[in-house]
């Protein structure tokens, strides 16, 4: 089944507007030059450049399986907004994040998805839980959901903690085969009750076109690894294999996730 490529387009940042201290990496709203607002992710912030990639990643492959994902896009940070910043973390931050960073569309109005107040479908949640057993995406938890209400329709936000392995690249060919146990604080297992029809349904669309179709859109700078002396292109050679090992042995993660879920029952 062939997805087609994903385009992602490119803005200039005109204005700082304000960070959010809720988040580690210090994320930020801005205004860009065509007329909208972004969240933007630096690639100067703790987790770097990987983060920017786990979240395309992420976010591409959750459109793989219909689920709502806000824009993303390459934003251009100019080497004078550090110099006009007053605070000096931040300025640190803009000073290591001059040029491409990743901003994905602002949903003003959204509001935190609150699994005691809002309510989604079985097959929606078994969608989200299969994509982040898969991506082994730590950070869709009770304590931050990463998950929006928008005009009553939830949007995904925040793959930045997926694909852990790529912080240090060791053994990721045994990550490939793992459950994933982290998936018992999952905050949609207990409604993830489709998860083997999911897996039926979507496995197909884990093929080497799509994922290098994604992999294709990540700039080379972001994915080049010295101290590793992995090439760009070596880079997305793993994760395609990767993605594809862990789609293959999805019997391993959906076999957590059922156990967990008659626990949580």
């Amino acid at each position: 089944m062939k997805i087609e490529k994903p385009e992602i387009r490119e803005v200039q940042i005109i204005r700082y507007v304000q960070p959010f201290r809720e988040g580690g990496s210090l994320p930020a709203l801005v205004d860009a030059d065509d007329g909208f607002d972004y969240v933007i992710k630096f690639r100067g912030a703790g987790q770097g450049r990987k983060a920017l990639v786990a979240e395309i990643i992420g976010g591409e492959l959750a459109r793989f399986l219909g689920l709502r994902m806000p824009e993303m896009v390459f934003a251009d940070l100019d080497e004078s907004f550090a110099r006009m910043e007053p605070d000096e973390e931040i300025q640190d931050l803009l000073r290591f994040s001059v040029g491409k960073n990743l901003g994905v569309h602002f949903l003003r109005g959204a509001i935190t998805f609150d699994a005691n107040v809002d309510t989604i479908g079985e097959l929606e949640a078994s969608k989200i839980v299969w994509l982040d057993a898969l991506l082994m995406n730590v950070d869709r938890t009770v304590r931050n959901t990463n998950m929006l209400m928008w005009h009553k329709e939830l949007w995904l936000i925040d793959h930045g903690a997926s694909l852990y392995f790529h912080h240090s690249w060791d053994n990721w060919e045994e990550q490939m085969m793992k459950p994933f146990p982290q998936i018992k604080d999952h905050v949609l297992l207990k409604n993830a009750s489709l998860v083997e029809q999911v897996d039926a349904e979507f496995r197909d669309f884990f093929n080497d076109k799509n994922l290098e179709n994604v992999l294709s859109i990540i700039p080379d700078e972001w994915l080049v690894d010295d101290e590793r002396d992995l090439t760009a292109d070596q880079a997305r050679e793993v994760y395609v294999t990767f993605l594809k090992g862990r789609v293959a042995n999805s019997k391993n993660f959906i076999e957590q996730i059922l156990n967990e879920r008659k626990n949580s029952i």
